[in-house]
């Protein structure tokens, strides 16, 4: 399964792409809205794994032009986030019009989780 993981903080990154490589997982990572795009448009994931604070556009923004392209309306986000989830107000919002279909605390989420996580939501897309 092929993963974007949108992470601008580099040594957390390198430790979940080798999370979910050794999960079985392809993975592709951007430090930034702009690179996940672009790493989007080379490759379609099957599921992006996004903080919501990056450099530039938050994540949130992100959301909004990545369901822009009709192509990448269906593919599920994992929100792996250290956004504390009182903050996370819309999150009805980010799972109905956005297509979040996990939204994670990363200070209570092992990394066994989020791949688990990440398992999940292809499983059920593709069901």
């Amino acid at each position: 399964m092929r993963v974007l993981l949108i992470e601008s903080d580099r040594l957390q990154a390198d430790t979940y792409v080798a999370a979910l490589k050794r999960a079985g997982h392809t993975v592709s990572h951007a430090a930034n809205a702009q690179l996940a795009v672009h790493a989007a448009d080379e490759h379609i994931p099957d599921v992006v794994v996004l903080e919501l604070q990056l450099s530039g556009h938050n994540g949130v923004e992100f959301l909004y032009e990545f369901r822009s392209y009709p192509e990448w309306l269906h593919v599920p986000v994992v929100l792996y986030t250290f956004v504390l989830p009182d903050e996370l107000a819309p999150a009805a919002t980010l799972q109905r019009e956005l297509n979040v279909r996990r939204v994670l605390y990363k200070p209570a989420t092992s990394l066994a989780e989020l791949c688990v996580a990440v398992q999940d939501v292809v499983l059920v897309k593709e069901t």
